[in-house]
């Protein structure tokens, strides 16, 4: 766990993140792949390996980085009797950024602030938190310290700071943003800041609730198995989404990979059907992998964007194997994985065994 949380760091990893909830590496790595491109933190694209158009994969081609249209505004944390003051979102849903500042009403020259973590449910080394760079126009990640352990609860996250003027009647608020890229839990916040003359304020530790929309599979049990040729097998997915946050880029994807002793399944040997109000039953395209035996779909979308808190939306699926599929290849191990834009929130693991049917000839 040490060194995957750790990866969640670099912004290259950051899709790498969202892949480390699904036992099948393989699958959810080439679903994730054709999902949009991932944006690093510092707005730059980053794909590398089976994401990239050069391993021929299923990636969609990248697009072109953008910087922020509009600066951030936040407002003054605490109140003026405080040298500093600390505030963020009273949720942290998985999958979108979630605002957050921090104010200051004492002068500092090239000062530093610190923020210490604690948190119970998830690693702290899978916290993300940045700070919006205003002379660049662009969000930079904060300094990191080890947490420690293999699933740290504690870390420290820092940045410099001059803010010359500060004072109780003109406070100085700068930007944050965080993500919990791992799983709900809650999350403590301390934040203090050195002057740079010796002198260390502290702020009232706040406390936010990492959470994310519920996710439930109906419809395929352990031990399921299809046969080559046979009946197909439908399953349901239904996101509701119970966070306090708009959803404005859901999507949901299935993966499938499966390989015997001389062959591997591909977008052939696997049929996958959807069904959406108004439009009926329809085959979703399997889309190969270009440096695993793997493939993968994008589900058709089956709500109104953006997904509102309380709103639902249902996949209905139905899964069936083709009578060509090879006949040394006697299970697949498939899966949904749904997410927001290329960060994923969800996944779970859909195997079956396959048998029986007569090979086309």
């Amino acid at each position: 766990m040490t060194r995957e949380v750790a990866q969640q760091r670099s912004s290259r990893a950051r899709k790498s993140a969202a892949r480390t909830v699904a036992a099948l590496a393989a699958g959810l790595a080439l679903t994730m792949g054709a999902a949009a491109p991932g944006q690093a933190a510092d707005g730059t694209q980053g794909r590398s390996g089976c994401d990239s158009p050069a391993a021929g994969g299923a990636s969609a081609p990248a697009a072109p980085a953008k910087e922020p249209t509009a600066v951030p505004a936040p407002a003054a944390a605490g109140n003026s009797t405080q040298k500093i003051a600390y505030r963020v979102d009273s949720q942290l849903p998985i999958g979108l950024w979630s605002s957050s500042a921090v104010t200051l009403r004492t002068p500092v020259s090239g000062g530093k602030v610190r923020l210490d973590v604690t948190s119970r449910g998830f690693s702290t080394d899978s916290l993300t938190v940045q700070r919006y760079d205003a002379a660049n126009r662009r969000w930079a990640d904060l300094d990191t310290g080890p947490g420690g352990g293999s699933r740290p609860t504690r870390g420290t996250f820092t940045f410099p700071v001059t803010a010359k003027g500060a004072d109780a009647g003109h406070p100085h608020t700068i930007a944050l943003r965080l993500q919990d890229l791992d799983r709900p839990g809650t999350l403590t916040v301390a934040a203090s800041v050195e002057d740079g003359r010796g002198h260390t304020y502290r702020a009232p530790a706040r406390t936010t609730t990492a959470t994310r929309p519920e996710v439930g599979v109906v419809g395929w049990k352990q031990g399921t198995t299809l046969e080559r040729g046979g009946p197909s097998r439908a399953v349901t997915v239904t996101v509701k989404n119970t966070t306090n946050r708009a959803y404005p880029a859901l999507n949901a994807f299935y993966f499938a990979y499966g390989a015997g002793s001389d062959h591997a399944l591909t977008p052939k040997d696997l049929t996958l059907r959807q069904y959406r109000q108004g439009h009926g039953w329809a085959d979703v395209p399997l889309l190969a992998g270009g440096c695993d035996p793997g493939m993968s779909a994008t589900l058709r979308p089956v709500a109104k964007a953006p997904l509102a808190p309380g709103a639902t939306a249902v996949y209905r699926l139905t899964v069936a194997v083709a009578r060509s599929a090879p006949r040394d290849v006697a299970r697949a191990d498939t899966g949904v994985t749904v997410g927001n834009g290329d960060m994923s929130f969800f996944s779970q693991n859909l195997p079956f065994a396959i048998r029986g049917g007569k090979q086309a000839t």
